[in-house]
Order: structure tokens, then sequence, then C-alpha cells
């Protein structure tokens, strides 16, 4: 019975390692599945007992060895070895028998099924059951009483790390056709599943593989609820209103518009009298700059203007590493091109911005791509070149970089009259 134990064992073992190769070619394995376990505590013989003798509650001692794999991180299969020693304590008759089994048990995870991951992930529970065989050894004699069983019990864990947990199992084995009684000294009265002896041990669980984590700690999403949160991240992308006008950005047709500015349905700043001026940033600068003069009309076809555009009201927006306006964003081309030609004195500095993302050597050059592209416009437009200066500003650093909202305000052209 020893020689084939230990040839079980040899075997589980090299079983043990083929199966780590296998698995490391595996790229389809998230968790690791393979674990060994080792573990020794104390046991209590309840029947059958000869008159006379009797163990130590509880009394020393138990091994046992297991070899598990997990087919998911529910369930799984091991290989079990144990040796349960018995001797005859204080008033008992002197005895002295051993006991070895070899098993074979699936394994459910209990702290998974039960979903422990909501509260805890470092306390799990195992739960285990099989079949098996037996043989009780007499040292004192040639007994050797060869037998079957049937055990079931349950193991807590303390996870101690991604490699190693600490564990303790209670198991209650059920002996059928067991001949002799635990104490060696008389026959078993009974040929049915009269056998009864519990094992209480604490060990360690050792998990073997190149993932992250073991089966007994992994949590698998189920896929139904990976595709609802996946549509649930879609509808609140959809959902960003980056410019803050109440208009959300899928519907929104201009993104950049003004903080506080008046919107239509399709985020557009309203210009009821069609200048290319927001509403609300006009009644600004006729609040702001009217006073100055009593011919208000002029104010707001010359200085107003201009200030307008040196203040930045006007401008030009670009989408990330492009050089060609934004379809929303070429009325502030527009605005740019009636100046120049109800002013014919009056030039203009183009001026491109780029974000921080990236090179600034390569912003550099997107930057007076961006203002070379406004001038190529204003040309065609029949706006004398000499009347047009480039000039390429490179990152503009005034916004945070890790805000996408923020960085879209500065991939822009901006405009500063002569």
């Amino acid at each position: 019975m020893k020689k084939l134990m230990f040839a079980l064992v040899f075997a589980a073992a090299a079983s043990t390692a083929n199966a780590q190769t296998d698995m490391g070619k595996s790229a389809g394995t998230d968790y690791n599945k393979w674990s060994v376990e080792l573990a020794g505590g104390v046991n209590k013989t309840q029947r059958p007992m000869t008159a006379g003798y009797f163990t130590s509650t509880p009394s020393p001692y138990v091994v046992d060895l297991g070899v598990r794999y997990m087919f998911n991180n529910k369930f799984g299969l091991k290989a079990d070895f144990g040796y349960n020693s018995f001797q005859g304590k204080s008033e008992s008759k002197d005895f002295d028998t051993k006991y070895y089994r070899a098993d074979l048990q699936a394994v459910a995870n209990l702290g998974r099924i039960m979903n422990f991951e909501s509260w805890t992930n470092t306390i799990g529970l195992l739960g285990h059951a099989g079949f098996g065989l037996a043989q009780l050894e007499d040292q004192n004699s040639s007994l050797k009483d060869r037998m079957g069983n049937f055990m079931a019990g349950v193991t807590g864990q303390i996870k101690l790390s991604n490699r190693i947990a600490l564990t303790g199992d209670f198991t209650t084995i059920l002996n059928a056709s067991q001949d002799a009684a635990f104490d060696g000294a008389s026959a078993a009265s009974s040929r049915g599943f009269g056998g009864i002896l519990f094992n209480g041990t604490v060990g360690l669980t050792v998990y073997l593989g190149k993932s992250e984590k073991h089966a007994d700690w992994a949590t698998v999403v189920d896929k139904d609820m990976l595709a609802l949160r996946s549509r649930v991240d879609s509808l609140e992308n959809m959902l960003v209103d980056a410019d803050q006008d109440g208009v959300a950005d899928y519907l929104d047709l201009e993104k950049n518009t003004p903080a506080g500015a008046m919107v239509d349905t399709k985020g557009r700043a309203i210009d009821k009298n069609n200048n290319n001026v927001p509403d609300e940033t006009e009644a600004y600068i006729l609040k702001n700059y009217a006073s100055k003069t009593s011919d208000v009309t002029k104010i707001a076809d010359s200085e107003l203007i201009k200030n307008l555009i040196n203040d930045g009201y006007v401008c030009t927006y670009f989408d990330f590493n492009q050089a060609k306006p934004t379809n929303v964003s070429v009325e502030g081309i527009d605005f740019i091109l009636t100046y120049l030609r109800n002013n014919p004195s009056a030039s203009v500095e183009i001026i491109g911005h780029a974000d921080e993302l990236g090179r600034s050597a390569y912003n550099d050059k997107l930057s007076n791509a961006r203002a070379t592209n406004v001038k190529n416009t204003l040309l065609k437009a029949n706006i004398d070149s000499s009347r047009l200066i480039i000039v390429a500003a490179g990152e503009d650093k005034s916004v945070q970089k890790d805000s996408d909202a923020a960085r879209k305000l500065v991939r822009r052209v901006t405009f500063r009259v002569k």
C-alpha cells in the first residue's frame, strides 16, 4: 500500500509539471489552475473501537498532501493523499496503528459561488468530497485491513499572497468494508460505512502558474454583464458635454462655444444678426466699449471689432493632429475675411497654436501649418499676401495637459489686427 501511494504521489507531481508547461503555452489562460496543498493536524476516531481502547480528543497526528486542478474559478478536482497515526493515550490499552489513504475529490470554490469578493478579497472557502481507498496497519501485528472510503469537508482560506494561502480544514471520513477496529485489537461489527474518522488540519496552499492570480481568487465577469457595461460606457461618452453648453457632444455641432453663451439645440452659439459673433459676446463688447463714442455703429464696425479679434474672441479650431479647420469653426475665417474687405488698409497676424501632446518641434510645425492653411484660404478670397502675416506660436501651455476638453480649446488659430 505504501509503495502504491508513493507511486501515485510521483505520478501526480509529474502530471502537475506537465500541466504547468501546457498552461504556460496557453495564451488564453487568465488565471492559474494548479496548486499543491500540504497540511498537518489532529484526528479523532469515532468507531469502530475495541472496548478499553481509545485515543485522545483530539489526538496527533495527521499529514495530508493534495494536488488540485481547477476547471474554472468555481469547480475543480484534486488527488488527495493522507496519513493518520492512532495511539492509545491516558488509561487506554496500548496500541499503535497507522492509516493510509488515497482519494479523488471534487472541489467547489464556495467563496466564489457565494460572492465573497463583495466583502473580502483575502478570505475564501472550499468544499470538497470524493471516494478513495485506504489501508489500516497495526504496528504490533501483521494486520493490514484494506477498505474503501468516502470523505467530505470544508477548507477555510486566508490569502497571504498571490502565490500562498493559509488553510484550515475539517474533514469527515467514512470507511466501507472495514474489517478491523481502528485500534487493531478486534474485528469491526459492520461491513457498511461503519468506520468514522474526523480530521482537523492547518496548512498551506502553493499556487502554480505564470498568471498573477489563481482560480481560487479570480472573479470572472459574466459576458452579458461586460456587454451591458460597455453599452453604459458608450452612453456616458455620448453624454459628455465638453463646452458645458447643455448640449451633449454627440449632438453638438460647435463643441467650443464660450462658457455661458446661449446655444441652439445643436450647440451652436446664437447669432441673430448673422455677423459671425455670438449674441452674448457681442452684447458684452457693446456694453464695455460703446461708451467710448457716441457713434455706436462706427465702434461696432472698427475699434470694437478690432478689439474683439485681438482679444481672441474670433478664432478657428482644429481636430487633434490636423491642419485643416473643423467644419463648424470656418466662420472665424469668414469673419476675418469680412473685416479685411471692410478695412482695406488693415493687415492681420495669423497665429497658429497646438496643444502639448507630442514633441515640441513637431507642434511648432503643426502650428505653422494651421496658420498657413488659414492664410491660403484668405489668399483664395483675393486678400493680398502682404496683409497676411503668419506666426507659429507652437504649444499653448495655458491649459491642463491631461484634460481633453481643455486641449480642444488651444488647438486653434487666433488673429491680431495691425
